[in-house]
């Protein structure tokens, strides 16, 4: 019924099949994948409204679909965060086709605002291409990959997750302070890791991980991210 991957639980197409009220399995994978991008931005920080948080699957299909065709452009999310309104990030869902250096050529034509986009996520559906991705070493701000098979649900809602907590750079210092540690000396988390793409952490961020229940009421451990 599931099976899992490197980024966490990917529900195939027989197991959607389930949920879905007498409309397509794809409208559902866009439905889930987009909800959970959208959590995963709240989860970052940046501004995401609660009626696009909420939203139905039949709302859905209202707001994103022309008759049985979705409209992929509108699937697109722009955020900014609270503290700081020009740092923005868009994430752009791609079409089913194998992206090529050319598609990356026409969406670096279409954004408009590179000026304060700090971050992209690209949603994909199928794989893509080696000049692409050297395409898009090119541009200015760090780019997200994920297929849109590792959005079907979100890791940290899973029922053994731990509590993760990002910590500030003061935050990290004062934790180094109090043990008297280098950050060297951390427990070790790799920028590949599920969690790590999922918060969107760089190297050298520190991650609070807070576990209860079992045989203690509560732990606390801290990942530095290599």
């Amino acid at each position: 019924m599931a099976s899992t991957g490197g980024y966490g639980t990917i529900v195939g197409d027989q197991c959607l099949t389930k949920f879905v009220d007498g409309g397509s399995v794809e409208s559902l994978r866009y439905y889930l994948s987009r909800r959970t991008v959208l959590e995963m931005l709240r989860d970052r920080g940046y501004s995401v409204p609660e009626p696009d948080l909420t939203r139905s699957l039949s709302e859905f299909r209202t707001e994103f679909y022309e008759g049985d065709k979705i409209n992929i452009e509108r699937l697109r999310i722009s955020a900014s965060l609270p503290s700081n309104p020009y740092e923005n990030v868009l994430v752009v869902f791609m079409g089913t086709e194998e992206i090529k250096k050319a598609d990356i050529g026409r969406l670096n034509n279409q954004i408009s605002n590179k000026e304060s986009l700090k971050r992209l996520i690209l949603v994909l559906q199928n794989k893509m291409n080696h000049f692409a991705k050297k395409e898009l070493l090119k541009w200015t701000f760090p780019v997200e990959i994920f297929q849109i098979t590792e959005l079907l649900s979100n890791i940290t809602k899973h029922l053994l997750q731990p509590k993760y907590e990002m910590l500030t750079t003061a935050q990290k210092q004062q934790l180094l302070n109090e043990y008297k540690a280098e950050e060297k000396q951390l427990p070790r988390m790799v920028k590949d890791d599920a969690i790590a793409r999922y918060y969107g952490l760089k190297k050298g961020q520190v991650l609070k991980v807070s576990y209860k229940g079992g045989i203690v009421d509560s732990i606390v451990t801290y990942r530095c991210i290599i």
